[in-house]
């Protein structure tokens, strides 16, 4: 029998799954390279340059001229300019606009009378001919060379940081309920509107198909206004998690009803009617037939609202308030980075940190996730 001659498209879908594979892939590889990767060197090159030597060129400030010691007759600073970097120097000079000024042993004198002296391994020499006065130190730009360099750092000052271990517990606090609380609810309601006769049924079908396109932060200030309004009547407090667990609830209804609708409303009817020929009620059918076989679209619909509420900050800080005893973990890690910007170098770190918890959810329930989207949305 001839061997049949594969399609040429069949090549181009290959390469097509290739390429966006390592669209996917790359941007979370070069994440977790420069998560280890030296702050120095992360703010200097690229993650992709984490294995080769980099030449950066650095400012050093020595420390204040009170700090001279006596030596020879002359008043003396000595240090190295690489610190921690290692490396080697290839050039430098006494003002950062010109750090190629002089080669790596060469000796310059400065305006206050100064001898400066940097070495290739770094080690300088600041020579004063009398005792110096002032606090500010002299500065030493340097061209350097240094290795690459791998560091646990930046994951030892995210999870070191005060308020790390609250702010974690408090997303779970968030993040658990905000997920079941939704699927016990859309269960029920996608039941009804899939095998359950009553009126009204296919208007509020569309209008949960209408709820799926409206934004999150059109909603959310009349949702907020409701909501408080309604607390106060019951003399509820209005930053608490009662209130985050029902604004997701509300914000993930739609979707779910959606796919649990379309999914159940797939399974076999003859199932359905056999129960109700044995005597079984609706609510029996659901709970011991309809909700064992859904549990493919409950686990998918659980992957997709696990990660929006763990990663959510916008509602959490409505809600729930950005206090120091209530804040979840992502508003933690932006508060790391200060009102500036400073230190974000420990983004990278954060990063991969904040998603071990939706790592762990996704590989647990990865299997169902194909199979319930398909059944779920597809009709």
């Amino acid at each position: 029998m001839l061997g049949t001659k594969k399609s040429p498209l069949i090549w181009v879908v290959h390469l097509s799954v290739i390429l966006i594979v390592l669209l996917w892939t790359l941007p979370t590889a070069g994440l977790l390279i420069s998560s280890f990767r030296d702050k120095n060197q992360l703010a200097a090159s690229g993650w992709w340059t984490a294995l080769t030597t980099s030449t950066q060129n650095v400012v050093f400030r020595a420390p204040g001229a009170d700090t001279a010691v006596e030596k020879d007759g002359k008043f003396v600073i000595e240090g190295n300019v690489l610190e921690a970097r290692g490396g080697v120097v290839s050039a430098w000079g006494s003002t950062p606009t010109n750090p190629s000024e002089f080669q790596p042993g060469q000796s310059t004198e400065l305006r206050d009378g100064s001898t400066v002296t940097v070495a290739a391994d770094g080690a300088y020499s600041i020579s004063y001919p009398t005792k110096p006065d002032g606090a500010r130190g002299q500065r030493i730009a340097f061209v350097a060379s240094i290795p690459p360099r791998f560091t646990l750092d930046n994951y030892r000052e995210v999870l070191n940081a005060e308020g790390i271990g609250s702010s974690f517990i408090n997303s779970l606090t968030v993040a658990i309920p905000s997920t079941v609380i939704p699927i016990l609810v859309a269960a029920f309601a996608a039941y009804a509107l899939a095998w359950m006769n009553f009126p009204g049924r296919a208007l509020i079908i569309a209008m949960v198909v209408g709820l799926l396109v409206v934004p999150l932060q059109m909603s959310l200030i009349p949702l907020l206004k409701f909501y408080n309004g309604v607390g106060a009547f019951f003399g509820v407090p209005s930053k608490t998690y009662l209130g985050i667990w029902l604004a997701h609830m509300g914000f993930g209804l739609p979707l779910a009803i959606y796919l649990l609708r379309n999914y159940m409303a797939g399974l076999p009817r003859e199932i359905m009617e056999s129960a109700r020929v044995d005597g079984a009620t609706d609510f029996e059918i659901f709970l011991k037939i309809v909700l064992p076989l859904s549990f493919p679209a409950l686990a998918s619909f659980s992957i997709f609202q696990f990660l929006w509420t763990w990663n959510d900050l916008l509602v959490a800080m409505v809600f729930l308030g950005a206090g120091n005893e209530e804040l979840v973990l992502t508003g933690r890690l932006v508060n790391l980075l200060g009102s500036r910007g400073g230190n974000w170098e420990i983004l990278t770190a954060s990063a991969f940190i904040t998603i071990l918890v939706p790592l762990l959810v996704f590989f647990t329930l990865q299997r169902f996730l194909v199979r319930g989207l398909l059944s779920g949305s597809v009709k």
